[in-house]
């Protein structure tokens, strides 16, 4: 069985250690030139940030050399763990620049040497320091690196907080798709913090290899919160599996590409209620529970163990056995919303289902909503859908 929000997630660990400004500094030194000659200047050098300004751990630190070459082993190394940071030579090896991101509350400080004209030379003495923050942010991912998804499995990122700066978090989501496939972010509501869901325009391709790299570590979330950390999920997507769901047939068919894989008689919401209306339109699958203890206060249930419990939608929607309404099953909907299987034919779909596979519902008089909870993805229209993005804004 499956529970999004479970997911372990890659973690990245960065150079540590404690607080804010980048101090410039060098030593220049010359040979002494005989009686007459011109003495030729000692190189000099442009640090990136400039003098005092507080940087971030993403903030790209570097250095620069005029009138002169650098020597080999330019360096620039936490001052308290001694790690040096990974750097990057510029083309024309006259910068340096920072190529993983530092630590938060860490100094650093450059070391080494360029040399001039004449014998001059002078030496790296910069020093720079990052952030505190006053709160960091952590993230979970709902898919599990390795995982099989269905066709329609929506890729969903939870933030313990509210992302204030939307926009820059949303440019640092990255995913890469195998064969190239469409797809948007978009910002759902979220009572308690931040939601973001990527899903693609069509369904995916079965087979379709999907990597997100999230590099929020030390990225500026707004309102004084940075990201704890990086977060990647790498997953393939299975079969294609559609449940075609016609509540006027009172049968479910759950196909395989074209062809019928499953046919089975079935009981949707009864209707008289508007809560018993099982919700037109495209459900995911996001959990399975061989076992699963339901409550409903309005009809007077509660921890009633129903088996092989798929759900649909966080309203309450369920695809289970319930071997109460078999008489109705394929003849008459009597349920309080859920779609009823007998035992048999209900273990049968369980052990067919993966999370992400679509449940197209159709022939009842509500329709699927942000009010039936967390996946609605696909109730949304493309362009409508586009429109949620943070960067769609910008």
């Amino acid at each position: 069985m499956f529970d999004i929000f479970r997911a372990p997630v890659r973690r990245r660990a960065f150079l540590g250690g404690a607080a804010a400004t980048v101090a410039v500094a060098a030593t220049a030194c010359t040979r002494d030139g005989g009686i007459g000659e011109t003495r030729a200047d000692a190189p000099t050098f442009e640090y990136a940030p400039a003098a005092g300004k507080k940087i971030g751990p993403r903030d790209t630190v570097s250095v620069r050399v005029r009138g002169g070459t650098f020597r080999p082993g330019v360096a620039l190394t936490n001052t308290q763990s001694g790690k040096k940071v990974e750097l990057t030579p510029s083309p024309d090896g006259v910068t340096y620049s920072t190529a993983e991101p530092l630590g938060f509350g860490a100094t650093y400080r450059w070391s080494g040497a360029a040399d001039g004209e004449g014998g001059t030379w002078s030496s790296l003495d910069g020093e720079v320091a990052v952030v505190s923050p006053d709160a960091t942010m952590s993230v979970q991912v709902n898919i599990a690196d390795g995982a099989e998804v269905g066709i329609a499995a929506p890729l969903i990122l939870k933030f313990a907080g509210t992302v204030e700066d939307k926009a820059a978090v949303e440019k640092a989501l990255e995913v890469t798709t195998t064969p190239h496939t469409e797809g948007a972010w978009a910002w759902l509501p979220e009572d308690n913090g931040s939601r973001a869901h990527w899903r693609p325009r069509e369904y995916f391709t079965p087979g379709t290899k999907v990597a997100m790299n999230a590099k929020l570590y030390g990225l500026d979330h707004g309102g004084g919160q940075y990201g704890a950390s990086d977060v990647t999920s790498d997953f393939v997507v299975g079969r294609s599996q559609i449940v075609k769901a016609s509540a006027p047939s009172h049968r479910i068919l759950v196909m395989r590409g074209d062809q019928v894989h499953l046919d089975l008689p079935c009981s949707y919401g009864e209707g008289d209620l508007p809560r018993n209306v099982t919700r037109s339109g495209i459900h995911v699958v996001s959990e399975k529970h061989e076992d699963f203890a339901m409550s409903n206060p309005a009809a007077g249930y509660f921890n009633v163990r129903e088996r092989w419990a798929v759900r649909i939608s966080n309203n309450g929607e369920f695809i289970h056995a319930n071997p109460n309404t078999v008489g109705n099953q394929g003849a008459s909907n009597v349920t309080n919303g859920c779609i009823n299987l007998s035992l048999e034919d209900a273990q049968r779909y369980f052990q067919s289902a993966l999370f992400g596979d679509p449940v197209e519902v159709t022939g009842t008089s509500i329709e699927l909503s942000e009010a039936d909870g967390d996946i609605y993805d696909w109730t949304l229209d493309w362009p409508t859908w586009q429109s949620m993005s943070a960067l769609a804004k910008n």
